[in-house]
């Protein structure tokens, strides 16, 4: 497994999917992974620190993890199948529950939990960055300081 970090969300052209871009935190792989819009937005409030004036699903999951005095150690992005990916919950206590990657990153950002990534999928549906692809990432980090969540829908 390979600790990975958030970049952020972005919406692909042309087809205006919403996508979370993970990279390696001790490598040079990045991670697309094709999610929801309401997970796009849940992820970039979570990463913005943009307060709600109610708990919005994943701070609710949240609130009900601590509320039963436990705590989201870890999620797991553990496979990929057919451009479908697969995670997992790992919580304190040693419970695992089955998860979306893109509701478990949400969970994660908010519970300040890390997030790995097993090495096949990485090998699978990893990208590998070049000096181009830096540059576009850092014009990515640019664009996420302008985003708004809901921008996302």
């Amino acid at each position: 497994m390979r600790e990975v970090e958030v970049v952020g969300v972005r919406v692909e052209m042309p087809t205006n999917q919403p996508l979370v871009l993970l990279r390696e935190s001790e490598g040079s792989r990045y991670l697309p992974i094709w999610i929801g819009a309401v997970e796009a937005s849940a992820i970039a409030y979570a990463q913005q620190g943009t307060p709600t004036a109610r708990p919005l699903t994943h701070e609710l999951m949240q609130n009900l993890v601590v509320a039963l005095g436990d705590e989201l150690s870890e999620v797991r992005i553990l496979e990929v199948q057919d451009g479908i990916f697969y995670a997992m919950l790992v919580f304190a206590s040693g419970a695992e529950v089955e998860a979306r990657p893109s509701d478990s990153i949400a969970l994660a950002l908010r519970a300040g939990a890390r997030i790995v990534c097993a090495e096949d999928v990485l090998d699978e549906a990893g990208i590998a960055s070049t000096t181009e692809e830096d540059q576009e990432i850092e014009k990515f980090r640019e664009f996420l300081d302008d985003v708004e969540p809901e921008d996302f829908g």
